[in-house]
C-alpha cells in the first residue's frame, strides 16, 4: 500500500491534486481485484510505475501551457490505449515475448531494483529537509539557544491578502506566543540560532529515522533467513519467515511507539471523495477541450502503449521463468486483455494507471515460495515450487480498498520502516540475477570463480564483453528516464530487444546459449553434471581391470564383477 500512496502523492503534487492518494487507493484496489479475479497469472502484481508518473507530469504540462483540460485529454489517450491494447490481444501480439530473453528481462528488473533502492535512500535523505538540525552546536551554548516567531519584514501580496480573509493583521497577532504551526499559518519567520530554514531545529527526528530504515531492513533480512537457523521447530522457522516483513513491521511500529519519537507517520485519507471538489468519479473525453484533441489523442496513445505492453510483458516473462516451476499457464494475452480494459475503465473514472509492477511481482513470487521442510538446521531447504492461487493478491487488494476505514491504526506507522520495506525488496529482487553474479567476476581470480555453468563453455573475457553491454544498457535506461527525454523511455526498453539480436554478430549461438537462455542456471548444471556423469560411466563399462574379469557399475555407487570365463558367448 505505501508505494500506492507514495506514487498518489507525487501524481497530486504533478498534476496539481487532480489526481491524488485517495484515487490512487481507490485504483489500485478496483484494478487489483479484478486482474487477481480473472487474469491468466494472478502472482504478478499491479502497481504504478516511474515511466508512467513520467508521462502523467508531461501531459499535464503540455495541458497546461496550451490551455487543455488535463483530465478529459487524459481519458481520451487512455481509451485510445485501452483500444489498442486490445488490438495486440486480438493480433496474438503477446506471442513476440519470445524474443524477450534473459538479456532484456534482467536488464529491466535491474533498472526497477535500483529505482527501488535509489528512492528508498532518497526519501530518508529528504527528511533531512523536513527535520533539519544543526550541525554546529556548541555544547557550552546549548542554554542560549532560541527559536521564536516574528512578523515578516516585508509581506507578500499573498500573506496581505491571506491576513484580510482572516480578519487579521500585523499588531493583531502575538507572534511570540504562536506554535510552529500557527506561525507557517500566518506567514511568520523564525527567527534565533536554533532555527532552520523551515522552523527549529528537530535533531532527534532524523537520526531515529535512520536507525527505524535500517533496522527495518537488517531485520528483514534476518526473519527471512530465520528458516536456516538452529532455533525453535521447523514449523515455527517457517512461519517466521513467511511472515518476516509483516513482523519486522510489527516490532518497528511497537518500538517507534515506546520510544515516542515524532517521526513521520503513513497518511492515508479519511474520506472516501475526491481529492478536488470540482470533479467527480466520471470525467468527460471531451470536456471542454476541442473536438480534434478526441483524434489527435490516439499520438500520445501509441507510445503509452508501447510502454504499458513492455511494463506488462517483461515482468510476466520473469515471474513465468521456468526456474519457478509453475505448473499452470501463463496467460500474457488474458493478462494483457485485464489490464487494457481496467485502464479504459481508470480513465474514465480519473484514475491512475495501473500496469505489472516488477517488484512487487517477484516480491510477492518469492513470499510463495514452497521449500522441502526435512532440512537439518543450517542446511539451505530445497526449492519445491510456488503456490499458485489467487487468495494472497486478491486480499491484498481488498485490504487496499479498506485501508480508508483503518487510518486509527495505520497512521501508526512510521514512514522510515515503510522506506525501509521499500529497501528491503529491492535489495533482495537482486538475488538470483545472473546480470550481477558476472558483475562480481570483474577482478576476480580464477582460482575464486564459483564454479558457473557458462564458464565452462564460454571465455570469460566474452562473459565481461556481455557484462559490459548489459550494463552499458542498464545505465541509458537510468539516464533517459532521470531526463527531460524520459518520454522515449518505452522505446529505449523496446530496443533492448534489437541491441540483444545484434549480440549475433559477436557471439555464437552455443556461447549465447549459455549466457542467455532461460533455463535456470541450477538446472543447466545438474544436466551438464548428469551428462558427465553417465560419459563416465559408460567408459567405465567398456573398461575391464585385467582379462579375466568384467566391472560394471550401477546405482548406488556399486560395481558388479563378473568373470569373463562365466561369460557365454
Amino acid at each position: 500500500m505505501s508505494p500506492v500512496i507514495t506514487f498518489g502523492g507525487l501524481l497530486g503534487e504533478a498534476t496539481e491534486g487532480r489526481i491524488s492518494a485517495i484515487e490512487s487507493l481507490f485504483g489500485a484496489s478496483l484494478t487489483g481485484i479484478a486482474y487477481s479475479l480473472f487474469a491468466g497469472q494472478p502472482l504478478t502484481i499491479l502497481g504504478s510505475t516511474g515511466p508512467v508518473l513520467v508521462f502523467e507530469k508531461i501531459l499535464f504540462k503540455f495541458c497546461k501551457d496550451y490551455g487543455l483540460s488535463y483530465l478529459s485529454l487524459r481519458t481520451s489517450i487512455g481509451l485510445w490505449t485501452s483500444f489498442l491494447c486490445i488490438v495486440l490481444v486480438a493480433t496474438d501480439a503477446s506471442s513476440l515475448v519470445c524474443y524477450i530473453t534473459r538479456f532484456t528481462e534482467e536488464a529491466f528488473a535491474a533498472l526497477i531494483c535500483i529505482i527501488f533502492i535509489y528512492e528508498a535512500l532518497e526519501k530518508l535523505f529528504h527528511l533531512g529537509e523536513l527535520y533539519a538540525f544543526n550541525m554546529h552546536n556548541d555544547l557550552d551554548k546549548l542554554t542560549l539557544y532560541s527559536c521564536v516567531c516574528s512578523e515578516p519584514q516585508n509581506p507578500s501580496n499573498e500573506t496581505l491578502q491571506m491576513w484580510l480573509k482572516t480578519n487579521t493583521s500585523m499588531d493583531t497577532i502575538t507572534w511570540t506566543n504562536l506554535t510552529v504551526s500557527e506561525c507557517k499559518k500566518f506567514h511568520g519567520v523564525f527567527l534565533g540560532s536554533a532555527c532552520g530554514h523551515h522552523g527549529p531545529y528537530i535533531p532527534d527526528v532524523l537520526f531515529w529515522s535512520v536507525i527505524l530504515f535500517f533496522t527495518t531492513f537488517f531485520l528483514s533480512s534476518f526473519l527471512k533467513q530465520f528458516k536456516t537457523k538452529r532455533y525453535f521447530p521447523t514449523k515455527v522457522r517457517s512461519t517466521i519467515s513467511d511472515f518476516a516483513v509483516f513482523l519486522t513491521i510489527v516490532i518497528m511500529v511497537l518500538i517507534d511507539w515506546l520510544v515516542g519519537v515524532p517521526s513521520a507517520k503513513l497518511h492515508v485519507p479519511e474520506k472516501f471523495e475526491p481529492t478536488l471538489n470540482d470533479r467527480g468519479w466520471l470525467i468527460d473525453p471531451l470536456g471542454s477541450n476541442p473536438w480534434w484533441t478526441l483524434l489527435v489523442a490516439a499520438f500520445p496513445a501509441l507510445l503509452c502503449t508501447i510502454l504499458i505492453f513492455m511494463d506488462q510483458q517483461i515482468t510476466a516473462v520473469i515471474i513465468n521463468r521456468k526456474e519457478h516451476k509453475l505448473k499452470k499457464g501463463c496467460g500474457y494475452h488474458l493478462d494483457l486483455l485485464m489490464v487494457g480494459v481496467m485502464l479504459g475503465i481508470c480513465s474514465i473514472m480519473g484514475l491512475p494507471w495501473f500496469v505489472a509492477a516488477t517488484v512487487l511481482s517477484i516480491s510477492h513470487v518469492n513470499s510463495l515460495k514452497v521449500e522441502s521442510e526435512c532440512s537439518a538446521p543450517g542446511e539451505q531447504p530445497k526449492f519445491l515450487g510456488i503456490r499458485e492461487q489467487r487468495v494472497t493478491g486478491l486480499m491484498i487488494f481488498v485490504l487496499m480498498g479498506l485501508s480508508v476505514f483503518m487510518t486509527s491504526v495505520l497512521k501508526f506507522i512510521p514512514m522510515p520502516v515503510l522506506y525501509g520495506v521499500f529497501l528491503y525488496m529491492g535489495a533482495s529482487s537482486l538475488r538470483g540475477i545472473q546480470f550481477f553474479d558476472r558483475i562480481k567476476l570483474f577482478g576476480m581470480p580464477a582460482k575464486h570463480q564459483p564454479d558457473l555453468i557458462y564458464l565452462r563453455y564460454v571465455p570469460l573475457w566474452k562473459v565481461h564483453v556481455f557484462t559490459v553491454v548489459q550494463l552499458t544498457c542498464l545505465v541509458l535506461l537510468w539516464v533517459i528516464k532521470a531526463s527531460a527525454a524520459a518520454v522515449v523511455f518505452p522505446m529505449m526498453v523496446l530496443a533492448l530487444v534489437f541491441i540483444r539480436k545484434l549480440m549475433d554478430l559477436c557471439f555464437t549461438k552455443r556461447e549465447l546459449s549459455w549466457l542467455d537462455d532461460l533455463m535456470p542456471e541450477s538446472k543447466k548444471k545438474k544436466e551438464d553434471d548428469k551428462k558427465k556423469k553417465a560419459k563416465e560411466e559408460a567408459e567405465r563399462m567398456l573398461q575391464t581391470v585385467d582379462s579375466e574379469t568384467v566391472h560394471l557399475p550401477y546405482e548406488g555407487g556399486n560395481v558388479l564383477q563378473i568373470p569373463v570365463k562365466a561369460l557365454k558367448y
